[in-house]
This record gives C-alpha cells, sequence and structure tokens, in this order.
C-alpha cells in the first residue's frame, strides 16, 4: 500500500519532534556549553532514570506537575510508574536516599528528557530536554546570586541577543497576604489577575473582599512593582509586614552580589511573579531573550522540597529548556554549530590500506575522517553538501595527496601531505 509523506509524518504523537541533523548538532552544542558553564562553577553531573515510581514521584510535584505526568502499570511491581515531567524532584529524591551523608553543599548538575501529558489543542511540547543544575544544602543569598549569575554567564557563552532575567520573591508576595482573612477561591482569583498584571480587574475584585484600606494598597501595588533596582525602594514604601520585609531584605543582598559580577544591566524585578507559588520558597527568576515569548530558562530557591522526601534542606536551582533556546537563536546557533565533518578522503590508490592508514593518522589527532565512495567529481559535490572541512585527493601514484579546503561552497587548494608516513596533519 502507497503511503504519502503526509501519513509518515503521522507516525509519531503530538508533541514530539524528530530532530535531523540540522538540529541534533544545535542541541547537543547548546548541553556541552551549558555543561563546561557549569563544571567551570564546580557543579558534578547527575543523571536520574526516565522512569520512577508514581507513588514516589507525586511527594515531590506541585498540582500542575501531578496532572500533566505521564503514568502506565508496571506488570513487574505492580506499581505505577511514571515519567517525570520535571528533573528537580528527582534530585530531591535522590539525594534524600543516597546522597543525605553526602558533604554539603552539594552542586549537581544534569542534562536529560522530561514528558508532560499536554491538552491536543494546546499545541506545547510534551518532551521537554532540559539542562540545569541544583545547589543543596546553601540557604543564604550568596547561593540565590550564584544561580543568576550562572544562567547569566550561559547565556553569554552562547552569545544570546538580549536577554534579560526576570527576578521575582515569593514570600514578599505572602507577606502581604498573610493577614487577609480569605478562602482558597479568593486568594487564587487574586493570583490570576496579578499574574496578568490587570490592575484594573484586580481593583473590581478587591471592592468585593473584606479587606483595610492598606491592605487594598499593599496589593494593587503588586501588578506595578515591575522594573529596575528601584523596584526595591518603591516595595519598601508600600508594605508594613514583617515578612515582606525580610524578602526585601534578602533580595537587596542577592542583588549586591549579583552587582559584583556587572549582572545588573540584564536584570529585571517583578514583584508580581507568581509562577510556582506552591513550590518556591524564596527568590525565582526566568530568562528571556528578546522577540522569543517563551522563557528559555527558569529557577528558585525551593527550601521545602527535600524534606518531602526525608531528609530537609534548603535548596536552589535552574533549568534551561533547551527547545526554546534552539527555536529562540536560529541565527547564532546556525553560525556556531551544523552538521559536518573535517575531512573527506578521496582514493585513487589501488593500496586501500594506505588510504585507510592515512584515516587512521587524521582520526587520532582528533579529526573527523571519511573515506570517499564515489567518482572525484561526485565526491567533491558530497564534500561540499556535508560540510566537511577538507577534501583530500589521494593519486594512484607518489607518496604525497592534495588537500582541498571547502568554505562557503568554495574548494580551495591549501596543501599537499605526505600520503603513507602516518604522519599526516591538516
Amino acid at each position: 500500500m502507497n503511503q504519502d509523506n503526509t501519513t509518515f509524518e503521522a507516525m509519531i504523537p503530538k508533541g514530539v519532534k524528530d530532530f535531523l541533523p540540522i538540529n541534533a548538532v544545535k542541541i547537543e552544542y547548546l548541553k556541552s556549553t551549558l555543561h563546561q558553564v557549569f563544571k567551570r562553577w564546580g557543579f558534578q553531573p547527575l543523571t536520574p532514570p526516565s522512569l520512577e515510581f508514581l507513588h514516589v514521584l507525586e511527594r515531590g510535584l506541585d498540582k500542575e506537575l501531578k496532572e500533566s505526568t505521564l503514568r502506565f502499570d508496571d506488570r513487574q511491581s505492580g506499581y505505577m510508574l511514571a515519567f517525570p515531567p520535571d528533573i528537580t524532584p528527582q534530585i530531591a529524591r535522590v539525594f534524600a536516599t543516597r546522597m543525605k551523608n553526602a558533604a554539603m553543599p552539594q552542586r549537581l548538575s544534569y542534562s536529560c528528557r522530561v514528558l508532560r501529558h499536554t491538552e491536543q489543542q494546546a499545541g506545547k511540547d510534551r518532551e521537554i530536554f532540559q539542562s540545569g543544575i541544583e545547589l543543596i544544602g546553601h540557604s543564604g543569598p550568596q547561593a540565590d546570586a550564584e544561580m543568576i549569575a550562572i544562567a547569566l554567564e550561559c547565556l553569554s557563552d552562547l552569545q544570546a541577543p538580549q536577554y534579560t532575567v526576570d527576578i521575582g520573591q515569593v514570600e514578599f508576595y505572602r507577606g502581604v497576604l498573610a493577614g487577609l482573612n480569605l478562602n482558597n477561591t479568593q486568594i487564587n482569583n487574586l493570583h490570576n489577575i496579578i499574574l496578568h498584571k490587570d490592575s484594573s480587574g484586580l481593583k473590581q475584585q478587591l471592592e468585593k473582599l473584606p479587606i483595610t484600606a492598606r491592605q487594598c494598597e499593599e496589593i494593587m501595588a503588586l501588578p506595578r512593582l515591575f522594573g529596575g533596582v528601584d523596584v526595591l525602594d518603591r516595595a519598601a514604601a508600600v508594605v508594613t509586614n514583617d515578612r515582606s520585609k525580610k524578602a526585601l531584605e534578602n533580595l537587596h543582598k542577592t542583588l549586591n552580589i549579583l552587582d559584583f559580577y556587572g549582572a545588573n544591566e540584564h536584570l529585571t524585578i517583578d514583584l508580581g511573579e507568581l509562577r510556582g507559588l506552591g513550590y518556591y520558597t524564596g527568590i525565582t527568576f526566568q530568562g528571556f531573550l528578546a522577540g522569543f515569548g517563551k522563557a528559555v530558562c527558569l529557577g528558585g530557591r525551593y527550601d521545602d522540597l527535600m524534606g518531602t522526601y526525608g531528609s530537609p534542606a534548603p535548596a536552589t536551582g535552574f533549568a534551561f529548556n533547551l527547545l526554546n533556546l534552539l527555536f529562540s537563536m536560529p541565527n547564532q546557533l546556525s553560525k556556531a554549530a551544523k552538521p559536518g565533518a573535517d575531512a573527506l578522503i578521496v582514493s585513487q590508490h589501488k593500496e586501500e590500506t594506505s588510504v585507510h592508514k592515512l584515516a587512521s593518522a587524521l582520526r587520532s589527532q582528533g579529526l573527523s575522517t571519511c573515506i570517499g565512495e564515489y567518482s572525484p567529481q561526485e565526491n567533491q559535490q558530497y564534500a561540499i553538501k556535508m560540510n566537511f572541512r577538507y577534501l583530500i585527493t589521494v593519486p594512484e601514484t607518489g607518496d604525497t595527496c592534495s588537500v582541498l579546503s571547502i568554505s562557503d561552497n568554495i574548494l580551495n587548494e591549501v596543501a599537499t601531505t605526505a600520503l603513507f608516513d602516518g604522519t599526516a596533519t591538516l
């Protein structure tokens, strides 16, 4: 039965993608660059499994992540298994069960895929590529500043264009709401309105609630507390509760440390940012690139998570969404990473052993090397299409071969090199 391309496109589930070499090499470049930064800051790699027992994993998931978890029956154990929708709860489980006696703090890094259930009409990715870090056992603003500084350094090393990191402090918001006598429905309504920075809708909602004029003033200020460092002064002039004041003090100390790294030009403050309110316990942040509407990295402090697995410890961390990075900076990545290899050898020599000897000599120097199988003209076209850096032609006679460099689809003769002595270089 004949099947057209449209039918074959439907052979993978919605929300996942095939990544051909043109994008796969960019994803590998992103992972490699990020982990070079992580390593410079002393983070050690950890690889959790791609399956977890659902009843264990759910201890560390908030309501939204629980609803997006893909699960199925395990015929071996009789338990429900789950594909993790996020890596951080896995790190918490590993730390609590395998590393609770390890020296503190622990600096851990990872690169993994996670799977999430999404509604079909949402058009969201179900498979998410994450590279991130977790700093466990450090509770001070130094650790919060370290996370943000590392995220900024990653974006700098990737040569990301016009990037910013938006910083929030969920404890500031909790302090504002702590004294209000509101039910969960009323609080959730406020969350949604503040998150969307709808000042008009917020005012209408507050008029229906049993709160004082002073409390109303504090809540109304939240959507407007967005901008530069001066936001902290404006926030301090509005709030009166100790919890919010302590959160502002923590944010001040963190920003003072970040100032040492020259980070302030890339930072914005948003005290009305309520993402992950049930999960985070302090400073939160998101990284954005100009012209791309989704965050490329997310993170913050989550001091309560380790305790859900039996080993309480302060913690903070963040993760980059590699697909968001991939699609947000196509020009930069096209220049930095593309499929290809170093050398293609075209053999006219009857002694094949000599050709393989040349290829081995080049590979021993770390150069990716292939041996051509076509006519000289066909090999030239193949070398250009496959982005080889060099085309090496081995003649029928003689002990040297010609080397052509390939740049912008043009071949230029650059050198001749020894053929048979095993010392060939490019």
